[in-house]
């Protein structure tokens, strides 16, 4: 059994206590003397092009400071993009600035024009109302194919193209599986969509910049996920301020999803507003105003093939997708359907070979970059789509045709270029199949009958890369930052202990599950130990939080902060035992010499470092402080098997889930009540998006989807009780910790998993539906049921299936 506190043990979250008594501390509950409100004047035309701003009626309303305009920016740089892709030719992606105001054109729907800095957030905007905005409204695409069609509308005239690049991968195997493709025994062939969604965390985005005159220097308070790296980009690329003067504060956090990765133009703003008014200035993003500047998640459309010998071996795999990168490029936006997807797109399989095509293209909407998963979703929804039509037309049981072909000795070397270090998928294929009672479908089917009801069983496995890593590899793929992780551990006088991490939490219960690493470490409660993170002015240079790469990447950086303590520590408990150093044994938190009775406790030691009368000076310095770096060696490759049971009710097409089971391998788990949690809540984000979500646009770029009126947010009574197990662990093998990572997981594998469940439904009722996009709302269930609408059905091709499929 794990100790009290310790690795392995379901500690209730610390953290918890502050959220659910309303005494967090989160960046709108703060207020700075003396501070100003920004409302931002945003497009409501797709694209456009901006003939005139007027703002002397506005810059006389009563309490406003001043209304700024692109002009006011003319010295800064436009947002960065964090990462660089090739395309086949060999020529790089075509970058356009993305600005901090728009500068002369508008290219979407929430592009921000003008923003308004007023004594209130109600002078500010009864102001927005009085500006005057001339704009030309110019031809608008909104969908990949048609944008990348001759004489199609251009959403950057300084381009060559709407194509941002065309990337291949791996690009030396493409004649080779085009080979394999014509002469395999059986191919099948899919088209799909994987729907643009909006993150939707439950705190919308908030800045407040402020600016000390004394010292030169400037503080942003921002809901970040990673407050160094917008430090970075913000005070290299956009302000051209020295690192040293400026501050990063990201305090509690209400979730992410990776929507709050990115550096956005209204964090450059306040910090620039604020010096040029000498008063801080705070934006509280609205939500609805949130649909239209947060960056968008998916949107890809993808046509898959998969090749089969006569013994049912898969023998290669080949994608052609569209990704939208909507109107500029996000910071992490290449990286996503590159990198992030085409090297997971060997799933859990030995295929020999693979080739991934993905063309990015700009459209007059909302930029898109990572969502929970991040690339993984989209390859894992390709692939067991696939997977399962495949063993549809073969007749095969989807169970086996997955057993045959799993990957079983490890390390493997994918033809995608990287190589799973560990895994037992067939373990978690048995689990998954016993948690969720594969074997006795047949006689709930029955009872769904009886009712009227149709009734499936789908069944998808994944795989994912965390961590993303190693630094000089992400380099060499275009990576603008390293991704390594940081910590400082500083052990005060009476044997407490507060650790600075370079990650930042906003959901994941860092605060419980990375004191329960040190502690477990030294052998001390868990509650010596304190977390600091999200700030850059008390923290060590770190790369945040995405990818679930905190326990793996940021933990590691613990492990060797701590080592680093202990073997100091036990310096000094040897001088004091009069022993030698590696006779010193540390155990339950006391140092002791080995094969006697003689001991110190941490608390001795610990205060003998910062009052040194029992060690020579000469040898040993004073204090008990160390800091680390961790550069993985790898990505980590979590994988699992996911079950989803549902009912459709054929009268109306809508969709129950009825049963999801899901076992992973995640390595080791340091706190499994912490990973269950991570698990299911990443599972209701996936059936969200099988379900219900979807980000809409219409032909002229108006976000038809732009409140919760008409976005489907999934509530609690959408979900059955899950059965989540994660007890098949193979270990990583390439961090101290021997984890994984958790917190995408249940995203990537459940939108595949409930969708080849609706399709079962509809193929054991007699109805021979291909597939049906996401999400499966009633209508389109409806319609395929009954010969209607459907991808294959209605008439809709796939060049019109892209944004608000």
């Amino acid at each position: 059994m794990p100790k009290d506190g310790g690795i392995g043990a379901s500690t209730k979250r610390r953290e918890d206590v502050r959220f659910l008594t309303g005494t967090g501390r989160y960046t709108d509950d703060i207020n700075l003397p003396g501070q100003a409100y920004v409302h931002f004047v945003r497009s409501d035309v797709a694209h456009g092009r901006i003939r005139s701003i007027d703002p002397s009626t506005a810059e006389g309303m009563p309490g406003v400071l001043k209304v700024f305009t692109s002009k006011d920016f003319e010295a800064a740089g436009g947002i960065p993009c964090g990462w660089q892709i090739t395309s086949r030719d060999g020529s790089v992606m075509q970058e356009p600035k993305h600005p901090i105001l728009a500068e002369g054109v508008v290219r979407h729907v929430g592009d921000p024009i003008a923003a308004i800095v007023a004594k209130s957030r109600e002078q500010a905007r009864d102001a927005a109302e009085a500006l005057e905005i001339d704009i030309e409204e110019l031809p608008a695409v909104m969908n990949m194919r048609e944008a990348l069609k001759d004489g199609a509308p251009q959403v950057h005239d300084s381009l060559d193209s709407n194509l941002c690049f065309d990337w291949g991968f791996v690009e030396e195997n493409r004649e080779a599986v085009d080979t394999a493709i014509r002469e395999a025994a059986h191919v099948t062939t899919l088209e799909l969509v994987n729907n643009r969604l909006i993150a939707n965390p439950m705190e919308p985005r908030v800045a407040i910049g402020a600016y000390d005159m004394a010292a030169d220097s400037h503080t942003l308070y921002t809901t970040s996920q990673n407050p160094h790296v917008i430090r970075l980009l913000m005070g290299a690329f956009v302000l051209n301020i020295p690192e040293h003067k400026l501050r990063v504060v990201a305090p509690d956090v209400g979730g992410g999803f990776g929507s709050k990765i990115y550096h956005y133009a209204e964090e450059a703003f306040c910090t620039y507003a604020a010096k040029v008014l000498r008063r801080p200035v705070k934006w509280t993003s609205s939500r609805s105003e949130a649909f239209m500047s947060d960056a968008h998640g998916r949107d890809h459309v993808t046509k898959i093939e998969l090749a089969l010998d006569a013994d049912h071996n898969f023998t290669a795999l080949r994608t052609e997708t569209h990704a939208n990168m909507g109107a500029y490029l996000s910071t992490f936006a290449p990286a996503v359907p590159t990198w992030l997807h085409g090297t997971l797109m060997a799933g859990n399989y030995r295929t020999p070979l693979v080739y991934v095509n993905v063309k990015a293209v700009f459209t007059n909407t909302v930029p898109v970059d990572a969502y929970r998963g991040a690339g993984r979703p989209e390859a894992t929804f390709q692939l067991e789509r696939v997977v399962d039509k495949a063993a549809r037309e073969l007749g095969i049981d989807p169970v086996e045709l997955r057993r045959k072909n799993f990957i079983t000795e490890f390390p493997y070397a994918t033809p995608v270029a990287v190589e799973y270090d560990t895994g037992d998928y067939h373990a978690t294929l048995d689990k998954v199949l016993e948690i969720s009672d594969w074997a006795g479908f047949d006689a709930r089917l029955e009872k769904s009958r009886a009712r009227g009801k149709l009734r499936g069983i789908g069944l998808a496995h994944y795989i994912e890369a965390c961590g993303i890593a190693p630094s000089n590899l992400v380099g060499q793929l275009g990576a603008r930052a390293g991704l390594f992780e940081s910590a400082t551990v500083r052990v005060n006088a009476t044997g407490g202990i507060t650790v600075m991490t370079g990650s930042h939490s906003h959901g994941q219960g860092h605060a419980t599950t990375f004191a329960q690493v040190v502690a477990d470490m030294i052998g001390i409660d868990a509650s010596q130990v304190e977390i600091s993170h999200g700030d850059t002015a008390n923290t060590p240079m770190g790369m945040g939080t995405y990818g679930s790469r905190s326990i793996a990447v940021g933990g590691s950086a613990m492990v060797k902060a701590t080592e680093k303590i202990i073997a100091k520590a036990r310096k000094i408990a040897a001088h004091m035992l009069e022993a030698s150093a590696d006779d010193i044994e540390l155990k339950d938190g006391a140092f002791t010499v080995a094969g006697t009775d003689k001991s110190l406790n941490w608390g001795d030691v610990t205060l003998a470092a910062y009052v040194p009368h029992n060690y020579p000076l000469d040898e040993i310095e004073p204090g008990l402080e160390e800091t680390a770096f961790y550069d993985p060696a790898n990505f980590t490759f979590p994988s699992g098997a996911y079950v989803c049971e549902v009912e459709v009710d054929p009268e109306t097409g809508k969709v129950e889930v009825q049963g999801f089971a899901a076992a992973d391998d995640f390595g080791n788990v340091i706190n499994p009540m912490i990973v269950e949690g991570q698990v299911q809540g990443g599972l209701a984000q996936g059936i969200g998006q099988a379900l219900l979500e979807a980000c809409a646009y219409d032909d002229d770029g108006q976000l038809l989807s732009a409140s919760y009126m008409d976005y489907a947010m999934p509530r609690a009574y959408d979900f059955p009780m899950f059965k989540v197990d994660s007890s098949c662990r193979t270990p990583c093998t390439h961090n101290p910790l021997g984890v994984k990572g958790c917190g995408e997981a249940g995203a990537i594998g459940s939108p595949p998993a409930v969708v080849n469940a609706v399709i079962d439904a509809l193929h054991r009722a007699g109805h021979e539906i291909p597939h049906i996009d996401m999400p499966m709302t009633p209508n389109r269930v409806w319609s395929a049921i009954h010969g209607g609408a459907g991808p294959d059905k209605d008439g809709e091709t796939m060049e019109e299936r892209s944004v608000g499929a």
